[in-house]
């Protein structure tokens, strides 16, 4: 694996063959092309075949690729080949909302926990995940095994919420708060900005019809 040139945007799209290939099999498909599955999902064919050679070589002359084979190459490429305990910090709105995420079913995460600075939320649960105080954050990360933390507190408080975190020996963060976090190089952190991405939208609109795609 050619792991040194093996960028964010690779995996990424790692992310979506897979769910590509999960479709292909529920419906039965055992092997496929990679220009089968560009023009099934609206993909490009070529940049398929360079991010897969990344990895090893999948594909059978002849044949293309064997869907169920390819899913577990995938699967094990991702991390997914073993459970994933995710915890949540912040049992607000949006904090319980990504508790009952019914996405989280069909993969290999689930929440294990919520954390709150708010008294008369600890002890309580969000379906069968209880809230506990943030300040045992590290000996329940510890007994329950997470491995992964979804921030979801008000941005004044996410940079000390993250230093607690990664103190605690976490390596991944998923971070909604709208603020840019400062992080130690060994920890991946990934921000989910939904006012940017609206922003961005909003440019796309603003721009006269012959620039935006629309007549």
């Amino acid at each position: 694996m050619k792991s040194d040139k093996i960028s964010e945007l690779t995996t990424n799209r790692m992310s979506i063959y897979l769910r590509c290939l999960n479709e292909l099999a529920d419906e039965g498909i055992r092997t496929v092309s990679s220009e089968k599955i560009a023009k099934r999902f609206h993909l490009n064919s070529a940049q398929i075949r360079k991010d897969l050679a990344y990895f090893g070589e999948f594909g059978v002359r002849g044949v293309g690729y064997y869907v169920e084979e390819l899913r577990t190459h995938l699967r094990k490429i991702l991390g997914l080949n073993k459970e994933h305990c995710v915890a949540i910090i912040g049992a607000g709105r949006l904090g319980t909302a990504l508790t009952d995420y019914y996405g989280f079913s069909q993969t290999n995460f689930s929440v294990a926990a919520l954390f709150d600075a708010d008294q008369s939320k600890i002890g309580q649960k969000v379906g069968e995940v209880e809230i506990f105080d943030i300040k045992d954050f590290a000996e329940v990360a510890e007994r329950d095994k997470i491995d992964v933390v979804v921030i979801a507190v008000p941005a004044e408080f996410a940079q000390s919420v993250l230093e607690q975190v990664t103190n605690a020996g976490i390596k991944a963060v998923m971070n909604f708060a709208p603020s840019p976090l400062k992080v130690d190089e060994n920890v991946k952190l990934k921000t989910i900005d939904l006012t940017t991405s609206l922003e961005s939208l909003s440019y796309f609109l603003a721009q006269p019809a012959a620039k935006n795609g629309r007549k």
